[in-house]
């Protein structure tokens, strides 16, 4: 061992292991303190490899283990593992348009770069885009904000979950109806909230009732989450039917609604989008969100926003700062490109809804010839929600029971070779879904694997 520094030595020696000093010498330095003190109890030589390491605690806050993770998400990873080792799945579980970002807006963001828009732009967005975003939603909308009333996101996904975090309290209910956007529940637990479910029927395209929505309000009721275009259903909410749930929102004070519209754009005819917050005494309770992802084939840009009453707002831009701050400034600067594209995106959006409209119609008469297959015919965004449960109770040689969606969709993926997402992710075990967010050409092969494998479940169709 080394000797201490000659300040700290004795006048008559050097430290050793074994030190015996003298009763008469206590020195006031705490190091031989502390020397004294082993030596009274025993001195024991240590060593580093004895170095004892208490056990680390790897245990998880209640609020995270409350959460579910993404079914979506799993599924769409297992499909590209199984193609990534050589095995040809047909991938129609995502919800990610198929078709590249219009060519003017990249050129937009390619241009932010090179002229060095690449800095941090303010929390809530830039003046420019949020200008736009308030211009778009008093055209094509008749929502009349202000810019300091629209907060721009990483993503709606984002918009959404700030928004719920905000203004719910632990203990308050959010109300969805299912079959809901997977994520929807899982962020009021996130708010340690009570997400309350109220089931919807396919004979009613998957609608919520009024009726159903009154009886289930109370005092604890703080959010009501509605989306139209519906993701998983295609369901398109009537102008009518969202009146009738205003008048039942209006009844209770405490009530707010968030109004997802991301896929207002992706509708079909006769179909027509109408905001929540338009309708009469709605605008001061409503929080709208969309974004660019799903019209524009924007997905990786990764640019949504909120737009509400600048309490609301001003709220979820509080969250934003203290965890991403602002939206990338090239996806921003793209943002205002595709809002110059024109009314509801011009002909570079209207191209796209013709394509899916064109898949849409293909897949509908085609499960229509499937034997108990139930169907409810998807009036905008790009997803069919199959009612698959007359086939439940099958059992497969070699690979056991048909029991619900979940093993319905991994026979699939097994026989069929064909990536689908079960029903149960989004509050209706019974069905499964199918984003046409491919190829005809790529759904007309998938729908002939599905078809295939189907055929082996026939015996036990019971519908």
């Amino acid at each position: 061992m080394a000797a201490l520094p000659s300040s700290l030595q004795s006048p008559s020696s050097t430290f050793s292991p074994n030190p015996t000093p003298s009763a008469s010498f206590r020195p006031p330095n705490p190091y031989f303190q502390s020397v004294e003190k082993r030596q009274q109890q025993g001195w024991q030589s240590l060593k580093m490899s004895a170095v004892i390491r208490a056990e680390i605690d790897t245990s998880l806050s209640p609020r995270v283990n409350s959460v579910k993770p993404s079914k979506t998400v799993a599924i769409t990873d297992q499909a590209t593992a199984l193609v990534q080792a050589g095995v040809p799945v047909i991938r129609l579980a995502a919800g990610e348009p198929d078709f590249d970002t219009p060519p003017v807006i990249a050129q937009a963001g390619i241009n932010a770069i090179r002229e060095g828009h690449t800095r941090y732009t303010p929390n809530a967005g830039t003046m420019e885009l949020r200008k736009a975003i308030c211009h778009k939603l008093k055209e094509e909308n008749g929502l009349t904000y202000a810019p300091d009333q629209v907060l721009v996101s990483n993503g709606a996904k984002q918009s959404i979950v700030q928004a719920v975090l905000a203004v719910c309290s632990p203990g308050d209910q959010v109300v969805i109806p299912a079959p809901f956007w997977v994520s929807y529940p899982e962020m009021a637990r996130l708010a340690d909230a009570v997400p309350v479910i109220l089931p919807t029927k396919i004979s009613e395209n998957f609608l919520l009732d009024p009726k159903l929505l009154a009886s289930k309000l109370n005092e604890k009721s703080r959010l009501l989450i509605l989306c139209s275009p519906s993701n998983p259903t295609g369901s398109v909410y009537p102008k009518k039917l969202l009146e009738e749930i205003a008048d039942v929102v209006a009844k209770f004070p405490r009530l707010l609604v968030l109004s997802d519209e991301i896929y207002e754009h992706i509708i079909y005819s006769p179909a027509t989008h109408t905001s929540f917050a338009s309708l009469p005494g709605m605008w001061e309770r409503t929080l709208t969100v969309n974004g660019f992802s799903k019209a524009f084939a924007m997905t990786g840009w990764r640019l949504g926003y909120i737009a509400g009453p600048k309490h609301f707002v001003a709220a979820c831009g509080k969250i934003q700062s203290q965890s991403t701050s602002g939206a990338s400034s090239i996806s921003q600067t793209a943002g205002v490109a595709a809002l110059g594209l024109g009314y509801a995106g011009g002909e570079a959006v209207s191209t796209m809804v013709k394509a899916f409209k064109e898949r849409r119609d293909y897949l509908v008469k085609s499960f229509k010839e499937l034997k108990g297959v139930k169907i409810s015919e998807p009036m905008g965004a790009f997803y069919l929600f199959l009612d698959f449960s007359s086939y439940y109770g099958s059992e497969v040689e070699g690979f056991g029971i048909i029991k619900d969606s979940e093993s319905l969709c991994r026979y699939l993926l097994d026989k069929g070779q064909v990536a689908l997402v079960p029903g149960d992710a989004f509050g209706d075990d019974k069905c499964i879904r199918i984003s046409y967010a491919a190829s005809l050409s790529t759904l007309q092969s998938a729908m002939k694997q599905i078809k295939e494998a189907i055929a082996f479940l026939k015996p036990a169709v019971h519908a």
